[in-house]
């Protein structure tokens, strides 16, 4: 009978047995009512473990015991010491770490220092002033363990190490693209961890023209000697106005003993300076200064010019020459040979043959690393490989040897493993002779993890074949040619060309080598003489400032079908990668090469206009050893003509067979190799009183 009293009584009858329950575990009435909520506890708990309890009501309840719930305990096995060791290298190495993203234009690295910062800001935060005799006394050797770098999310290298010895001189080789210039910059900045009482300095961007001489240029670079000159003076001045007060106070006076003790410390102070400037040898700064600005090409005329009259080429050797005249412990060179002509690159080469110091270059010149390197830096790989002793030619034996090794002990390893996994899979589970199969799996498990070899960073450069022509095919009689009027740069130039000439141009950057080729390719017409060309002679010419032709915001492909069109995308991909230009390299925009790969999209472009001569201003720059050699075959292999300026030795060795020389206002032929050419420039500049050395 559902009636509302026995409702009633029936609800009475519940609440009272609740309440009995709540009373028997402590439990409140209304709180037993409530939804059970989440709770959160201090550690993790094993709920299975404890027999006799309910899961549900152990995590319902509102005093689990969590000691007697974990009640089977696992020891850990891990050393609490040793990891938290490990986790301070790993906090320490990651804080350590600055990853870099730059974007570089292969000895040209396109993001500049901040534009707030001035050159003496900068090298005095790079090269801080170690006064006194404790910066002496300290090692100047360099050693550099875990060294990361990346560029744009491309990882160069990756737990490197750098040992520089000091006085040795290093010259760092590898292929284009594969970080040198921006390993170069991340030592200059100090990205690198190198000790702050190590000066450094990277000849890395022309310097800024204005109203000062090139010489006091030249002296105003040693910022630590400007400042330590002034601060001679400074105190020499303070000392003097001491004197003079402290002359008319009686030696029993306060002010006296503070005059005193203040002289004391500036006496201190100026025999720092003093010794420091010494150490420089500050007294023979300017001679030196216009020595070595003499040695790279300057009269003594146009060390007084204002270096904003220089061109762009010109205040790069002033900076090759500020970096000269400073000496700093490290000096850093970034492909230095590309700035200079023959005479200049013989007059660095001898210069640093006797630097005291150390040296780190990036040079492509075998000819200038054969002289110049004492040890060579292969960087590849993400690593860099250290030939001690070597200079180019003996470290490009050794690699070799090295990588003929490395293949065959591959080899003889990968035969050994497939011979014993061959035995394992076969015998594993038969009874005979498991023993036998569970030690080869042992010994192969031994044996150490031998990394693939390389494969050969091959490069093949290939030129159309040529249409024949008819002699003559270019002649130049009697050709003069000035820019202005009233001063003749070139005079009496006579020079033929045929199909199967070889010519290399050389003299002193100025002499007008760049006008010859200009004069040759109808680029300027002569104010005197005869210019005669074949009629369907076609010239490809090769720049030396190649890349402002380029359309950089481009990919080479896109270039190529603007400029060139009438082929497929394949087309040119496959056109390019006859020059070096492979995979997806063809579609990337241009401003993200590096100079060598900007050359041989230049190259290939150049091979489109099939030409019967070649007429080339210094086509090495920024090419790397494979590309240099790649480039010098194919021009052996040439049908045509090949009229070439370069300053590079050995390029001119392996293609050239006859050689001009440009100089005081002419060209003629020179009877000789190069190296007798460098040899009588030698003499030459002996002759001029020019410093040979350091």
């Amino acid at each position: 009978d559902f009636t509302s009293e026995n409702e009633k009584a029936i609800r009475n009858l519940v609440e009272k047995f609740i309440s009995s329950l709540s009373a028997a575990d402590g439990v409140d009435a209304e709180r037993r009512q409530m939804p059970f909520a989440a709770k959160k506890l201090d550690q993790a708990i094993n709920v299975g473990s404890q027999r006799n309890m309910s899961s549900t009501l152990g995590l319902a309840g509102g005093n689990v015991d969590l000691e007697s719930a974990n009640a089977r305990k696992v020891e850990s096995k891990v050393d609490r010491k040793k990891l938290e060791k490990a986790e301070r290298k790993i906090r320490a190495k990651q804080e350590k770490k600055q990853m870099k993203t730059v974007q570089y234009e292969s000895s040209r690295l396109l993001n500049q220092p901040d534009s707030t910062m001035s050159y003496e800001e900068f090298f005095m935060a790079v090269n801080p002033l170690q006064l006194g005799s404790d910066s002496q006394s300290k090692s100047k050797d360099i050693k550099v363990d875990s060294i990361d770098i990346s560029v744009s999310g491309h990882r160069i290298l990756t737990d490197a190490s750098l040992t520089l010895a000091y006085g040795r001189r290093y010259g760092l080789v590898g292929q284009n693209g594969i970080g040198k210039s921006t390993l170069l910059r991340a030592l200059s900045r100090r990205e690198v961890a190198i000790p702050s009482h190590i000066s450094i300095l990277h000849v890395e961007q022309e310097i800024t023209g204005d109203d000062t001489p090139a010489l006091q240029a030249v002296l105003d670079a040693d910022v630590w000697r400007k400042r330590l000159l002034a601060d001679l003076d400074k105190i020499t001045k303070q000392l003097a106005d001491i004197e003079a007060e402290r002359s008319s106070m009686a030696d029993t006076s306060k002010d006296a003993a503070r005059l005193d003790h203040e002289r004391e410390g500036l006496d201190i102070t100026l025999n720092d300076i003093h010794s420091k400037l010494a150490e420089m040898e500050s007294d023979k700064a300017e001679s030196r200064a216009a020595s070595i600005l003499a040695g790279l090409g300057f009269s003594p005329e146009r060390q007084q010019f204002a270096t904003k009259t220089f061109s762009g080429g010109w205040r790069m050797r002033l900076a090759l020459a500020r970096a000269l005249f400073c000496e700093p412990d490290l000096l850093l060179l970034d492909e230095p040979s590309n700035m200079l002509d023959v005479p200049s690159i013989t007059f660095l080469s001898n210069y640093l043959q006797t630097y005291p110091s150390t040296i780190l270059v990036v040079s492509h010149d075998r000819a200038f690393l054969n002289e110049v390197a004492t040890d060579i830096i292969h960087q590849h790989s993400e690593r860099l490989d250290y030939y001690k002793g070597a200079n180019f030619d003996s470290f490009y034996a050794t690699k070799e040897e090295r990588k003929k090794n490395a293949k065959r002990e591959y080899e003889k390893q990968m035969a050994e493993r497939a011979h014993l996994q061959a035995f394992i899979d076969k015998f594993r589970y038969n009874a005979a002779k498991s023993s036998e199969a569970q030690s080869r799996i042992k010994k192969l498990e031994r044996m150490p993890v031998l990394e693939a070899p390389e494969s050969d960073y091959v490069v093949h450069f290939k030129f159309p074949e040529v249409e024949k022509l008819s002699p003559p095919i270019v002649q130049m009689s009697d050709i003069a040619f000035g820019y202005t009027p009233d001063r003749p740069l070139l005079r009496n130039v006579d020079l033929d060309v045929q199909l199967d000439s070889r010519i290399g141009i050389v003299g002193p950057n100025g002499a007008g080598k760049t006008t010859v080729l200009k004069l040759l390719t109808g680029q300027l017409q002569p104010t005197k003489g005869l210019l005669s060309q074949h009629a369907r002679l076609r010239i490809g010419f090769f720049a030396q400032h190649h890349v402002d032709a380029l359309d950089l915001t481009t990919s080479a492909v896109s270039f190529m079908a603007k400029a060139y069109p009438g082929k497929t995308d394949e087309e040119y991909r496959r056109h390019l990668g006859a020059f070096g230009i492979t995979g997806m390299t063809g579609l990337q925009r241009m401003e993200l090469l590096s100079g060598g790969q900007k050359s041989r999209v230049a190259f290939a472009c150049l091979s489109l206009t099939n030409p019967h001569i070649l007429v080339l201003d210094e086509p090495s720059n920024h090419l790397d050893i494979e590309g240099m050699d790649a480039l010098s075959e194919a021009l052996q292999n040439f049908e045509g003509g090949v009229v070439m300026v370069s300053h590079d030795v050995t390029m001119l060795q392996n293609v050239c067979t006859s050689l001009w020389v440009c100089d005081k206002g002419t060209v003629h032929k020179f009877d000789g190799t190069v190296n007798a050419y460098k040899k009588l420039i030698t003499a030459q500049a002996n002759e001029a009183g020019v410093v040979a050395a350091h």
